[in-house]
């Protein structure tokens, strides 16, 4: 296990190379290379015995440990999260402009703090895809930005509040010049040494290009972009690689599953709501030699521990909080709960999280919402309710969720790693 400094400093290098969730997935398949894990292509035939697998499909990834000795009713643990974070993405046609400006068409994706995206220097990162079905990686560094109206032109934005229409408001700009000739598209395809004219498809996102940085009188607080839910991918990751490095001696078989399109419904192929995880535990299982009744049996004693980022108390609005549930930074992960299920945990699932902190000598926080502000949800309902699998919801709390730039504590990112590779190596 690393130092809670360290951790972070491979967080925040995870996160620097994470622009979109293809890039994401990518940078866990590199990690996952350089640890020996094995990539399968789900056309292909799997191997079925022992060993250290993952597969890759757009922009989620799932990896496993199978261990010696694992039979066709063999359980499995489950660290899940997402890679995508809410903001922008290109639509097509989408080099625009208007009074001498080149502008970019976008869309918006998820339930971004929209405000927060404003003069902020922007890049497109995702993936162009060829006529000859080749995809290709892409990121510009920062080219664009969505510029706000000078309060000198708008004197009641500070008294009366910003409003923002989407479609008039939220259209960056790129450069300057007339817009025939200009072509956003043809520039990303040179970044990604394609002809333009041989892009036929395209998945690309808007990210901020600040660093990650330590702040706070006392370097006690981390800012940064995408942490819901990087924050929970790299610390997944970061757990399966360390019971894979700790030749730790499983009677289950331990999986980081990271899904796509979360903050959009999850109703994607890549999504928790698509078949992926289901199909990957179906192959596994048959390998093993068990047919569906096995696999049944095999997820009855399974566990899924759902990680995505919660709310810490926010001090200039505590009144928008539970009254006496109220997580602060540095003290622990979430531990998350709702009643109408809006969060997987029940009696079981924060006994089971309560020790695997225990084991990881990690503190943890319950959080709960104000019965008057409604809560959103994660993966965690939607793979219990698609695999059947006792599922409870964890993760980090932050500040500004949803917002370009978003703020966590120090040692939180490090103690959720730990909790993790606990819960997928129990020793007790």
């Amino acid at each position: 296990m690393t130092s809670s400094r360290a951790h972070l400093d491979d967080f925040a290098s995870f996160i620097s190379a994470s622009p979109s969730s293809f890039h994401a997935a990518a940078e866990a398949a590199r990690r996952l290379d350089d640890a020996g894990f094995e990539r399968l292509v789900e056309t292909e035939a799997w191997p079925t015995g022992p060993g250290r697998r993952y597969v890759v499909r757009d922009g989620a990834v799932i990896a496993w440990i199978q261990p010696e000795g694992a039979g066709p009713t063999t359980p499995y643990r489950i660290v899940g999260a997402h890679t995508d974070s809410p903001g922008f993405k290109l639509k097509p046609k989408p080099t625009t402009g208007s009074r001498g400006w080149l502008q970019a068409g976008v869309e918006v994706y998820g339930g971004p703090l929209l405000n927060s995206w404003l003069d902020r220097d922007l890049e497109f990162a995702g993936r162009l895809v060829t006529r000859g079905g080749a995809v290709h990686l892409v990121r510009t560094g920062p080219v664009l930005r969505f510029p706000q109206l000078a309060i000198h032109l708008d004197r009641a934005v500070n008294g009366e509040g910003l409003v923002l229409d989407p479609q008039r408001h939220l259209h960056p700009v790129v450069g300057v010049g007339p817009v025939e000739g200009a072509d956003v598209l043809a520039r990303l395809a040179a970044l990604a040494g394609i002809a333009a004219d041989d892009v036929a498809g395209y998945d690309v996102s808007v990210a901020d290009t600040a660093p990650p940085a330590v702040i706070g009188f006392d370097g006690d607080l981390f800012a940064a972009g995408r942490m819901d839910n990087l924050s929970s991918t790299h610390a997944g990751l970061t757990a399966l690689l360390d019971v894979a490095a700790s030749g730790t001696a499983l009677d289950h078989v331990a999986v980081f599953a990271a899904f796509d399109h979360e903050e959009v419904g999850s109703e994607t192929p890549s999504g928790a709501a698509g078949p992926m995880l289901a199909d990957v535990v179906t192959r596994v299982t048959a390998g093993l030699g068990g047919g569906e009744t096995e696999r049944i049996r095999a997820i009855a004693g399974s566990w899924c521990l759902s990680a995505d980022a919660g709310h810490a108390v926010h001090p200039n609005y505590p009144e928008r909080h539970d009254p006496v549930n109220q997580p602060v930074v540095n003290r622990g992960p979430l531990l998350k709960i709702n009643a109408k299920q809006r969060y997987a945990t029940d009696g079981p699932g924060a006994a089971e999280w309560a020790r695997a902190c225990a084991q990881a000598d990690v503190p943890y926080q319950e959080f709960v919402s104000n019965n008057a502000v409604p809560c959103g949800s994660t993966i965690g309902p939607i793979t219990a309710t698609r695999l059947g699998i006792r599922t409870v919801d964890v993760g980090i709390p932050l500040l500004s969720m949803h917002s370009a730039r978003e703020l966590c504590g120090v040692d939180d990112p490090a103690y959720l790693a730990r909790a993790a590779a606990a819960f997928l190596a129990p020793t007790d």
